[in-house]
């Protein structure tokens, strides 16, 4: 039977519960989504948008994520929580530390995907996550980044210097009507980057509510570029339906009230 994909539709993926363990002993809470019946072609870890304003490895774009790409895309998704974040799939242990502490946590995905022999490393920031990616994803196993609605407020020039050299692909998806970054501005501050890509997304908002199939197109077509976009919109074949219900109060959390500084100041 033909559905409809929707918000809360689940299509058939092997789902691993797994426990990162950072370098400073935290056990972070995570998962990993994997095509059903075949390998994956790239791997995307995601990096989730600030705790403290309700950002979590269970967002909406990332929960789309795991729940479509290894069907329709064959790549594997990796989520977790940094560290003192907490969702429906658990909290993870320590405390939320201004994007230091983090440095440590996403070493620990890098690693757990290089340990899982997983295939065509990509680190994958929405907002908080876009500055971790940049301040701590240039890793020898990372093929590239893709950055959702990038602040740049955390990393620093220096940050971004070190991508310019590394030669690897880097794409910003910044929305027409981002809170923080859009995209003229952006295209100023990416051109230190020679390679960097700046799309700007026609109508988007920082949270991409109601733009996740575009936003998620154009992560595939970055990560792994033989697989056709748009995507399908429809299934043929069985699907589970999530209890969105869970996520009500956090999946449009703003954080307006939180200075965005810019990147050369202190």
């Amino acid at each position: 039977m033909t559905e409809r994909i929707r918000g809360n539709t689940i299509l058939p993926a092997r789902r691993e519960a797994l426990t990162l363990e950072t370098a400073d002993g935290l056990s972070l809470v995570g998962e990993l989504a994997l095509p059903l019946d075949r390998p994956p072609v790239a791997t995307m870890i995601c990096l989730h948008p600030l705790p403290t304003h309700g950002g979590m490895m269970d967002s909406h774009l990332f929960r789309k994520a795991s729940y479509r790409l290894p069907a329709l895309a064959d790549v594997a998704v990796l989520r977790f929580n940094t560290r003192g974040t907490s969702s429906v799939q658990g909290t993870s242990e320590g405390t939320f530390d201004n994007g230091v502490g983090e440095r440590f946590d996403v070493a620990a995905a890098v690693e757990h995907a290089e340990l899982a022999d997983l295939p065509d490393i990509w680190l994958v920031g929405w907002s908080f996550g876009t500055d971790l990616t940049l301040m701590y994803g240039l890793e020898p196993s990372v093929a590239g980044i893709v950055l959702l609605s990038p602040p740049l407020r955390y990393s620093r020039p220096e940050h971004l210097a070190a991508w310019a050299e590394s030669g690897k692909p880097v794409t910003a998806l910044v929305p027409e009507h981002d809170d923080y970054l859009q995209p003229a501005e952006a295209r100023e501050r990416f051109a230190v980057i020679p390679q960097a890509e700046v799309v700007g997304v026609e109508g988007a908002k920082h949270l991409w509510v109601g733009d996740s199939e575009r936003a998620l197109d154009e992560i595939v077509h970055r990560i792994a570029p033989g697989v056709a976009v748009p995507l399908p919109s429809t299934w043929d074949g069985p699907v589970e339906r999530a209890d969105s219900s869970a996520y009500a109060d956090r999946t449009v959390a703003a954080f307006a009230d939180v200075p965005v500084q810019p990147a050369d100041q202190p």
